[in-house]
């Protein structure tokens, strides 16, 4: 079992960056592929970012490639989310997923391939 534990979010102008923490407990993390995802009211919950159990594949949402970086460490069983050039449709709140499987490429956005979530953290962006 993977428990996962998101920080980080918050209210940040637009133009700005936050850096979304997700801190993982259980020995399947450094063999899990892990990404993260958000969901706003009344919207199904969309990919943003992945990342394989090495580190060494990464996965973006077109709508944040080249502002969004995720990366990891497994000594420290966690996963950033680095958010740069914030906008206000980056608004919402933001999951950390983590999946039995050590690289989803290319299904990395489908939902049903993660088998754990955390609780959410909302990432709210002003104009």
């Amino acid at each position: 079992q993977v428990q996962l534990v998101e920080s980080g979010g918050g209210l940040v102008q637009a133009g700005g960056s936050l850096r979304l923490s997700c801190a993982a407990s259980g020995r399947t993390f450094s063999t899990a592929a892990m990404g993260w995802f958000r969901q706003t009211p009344g919207k199904e919950r969309e990919f943003v970012a992945a990342i394989s159990w090495s580190g060494s594949s990464t996965y973006y949402a077109d709508s944040v490639k080249g502002r969004f970086t995720i990366s990891r460490d497994s000594a420290k069983n966690t996963v950033w989310l680095q958010m740069n050039s914030l906008k206000p449709e980056d608004t919402a709140v933001y999951y950390c997923a983590g999946s039995g499987s050590g690289n989803l490429g290319p299904h990395e956005y489908i939902i049903d391939e993660y088998d754990y979530w955390g609780q959410g953290t909302q990432v709210t962006v002003s104009s």
